[in-house]
């Protein structure tokens, strides 16, 4: 029995050649039939999943946020239905350029927010990962 949708199943071992890893993840899960979690998105395509936009936080952030857009529609839903985000970023001083471009694709949402500074994502050349938490409206 399937308890959820999952939208691009992957493993790490394809996504992270380079690492010592064998989980099954997927870029979305619609749960309950409503609730839609994203995976923490980076400026990677999904397709290829080439790595785009070295050092430009702003440019990083555009295609991260494409790729959430992308995603919700998949899912069957859309930004506006952005409920929760949660933004990852290397350095404090990418915070200005990642919200700019970021509060473009969530004008009038007012979804709630965190925004948490940590040491490293999961590659070296990411500056910026948001995790975002929407639902499919009735």
């Amino acid at each position: 029995m399937t308890l959820h949708k999952r939208i691009r199943p992957f493993n790490t071992k394809e996504t992270y050649p380079e690492q010592q890893l064998d989980n099954d993840l997927c870029q979305a899960v619609v749960a309950r039939g409503r609730m839609v979690f994203l995976r923490g998105q980076v400026s990677q395509d999904l397709d290829s999943r080439e790595n785009l936009h070295e050092g430009d936080a702003a440019k990083q952030t555009e295609k991260t946020m494409r790729n959430i857009a992308l995603l919700l529609e998949e899912a069957g839903t859309t930004m506006g239905a952005v409920c929760r985000i949660v933004v990852y970023l290397t350095d404090i001083r990418y915070r200005e350029a990642v919200y700019q471009e970021m509060g473009k694709w969530l004008k009038g949402v007012h979804p709630c927010s965190t925004g948490i500074v940590v040491s490293a994502i999961a590659r070296p050349e990411w500056v910026v990962e948001i995790e975002v938490t929407a639902v499919i409206p009735d």
